[in-house]
């Protein structure tokens, strides 16, 4: 399935998690060939993963050179709300930073303030925007 049906209890709950958990993991494949698993913060956005990686992040020369990628959310204490994601990943420079996108800044604030980041400081670190288009999801 590439699309989350929302009218179904999986899909509703994979969702309004995707929405609101701060979180989530991203695997990229490494020039090697192995797996290479990352926590990320993101943003959910017209059916798509936003993220905005560290400039020095290996992902981004993993995502240039390969763009398959998975993601998913940690499940409960009991192994269930799983929510995985495969994908296809490309870096696209045409976003806005980080500072300037507001929905990632009201999303992750608590996260920034927590951190001392400054808007500057942030652009400046993490200003490389990965957006992952899925092509299958697992839910359960």
């Amino acid at each position: 399935m590439r699309t989350i049906d929302p009218s179904t209890e999986a899909g509703a709950k994979a969702l309004r998690r995707l929405e609101t958990e701060l979180m989530g993991w991203v695997t990229t494949v490494a020039p090697d060939g192995r797996p290479q698993s990352s926590p990320i913060w993101f943003l959910w956005r017209d059916g798509v993963i936003l993220v905005y990686s560290h400039i020095r992040a290996p992902r981004n020369a993993n995502v240039e050179a390969n763009p398959h990628v998975a993601f998913n959310l940690n499940t409960d204490p009991d192994g269930d709300e799983v929510v995985t994601m495969e994908g296809e990943a490309r870096i696209d420079l045409s976003l806005p930073p980080s500072s300037a996108d507001e929905a990632f800044q009201a999303k992750h604030r608590h996260m920034i303030d927590r951190y001392g980041w400054a808007p500057e400081w942030l652009a400046e670190n993490y200003p490389v925007p990965v957006v992952i288009t899925p092509t299958r999801w697992r839910l359960g």
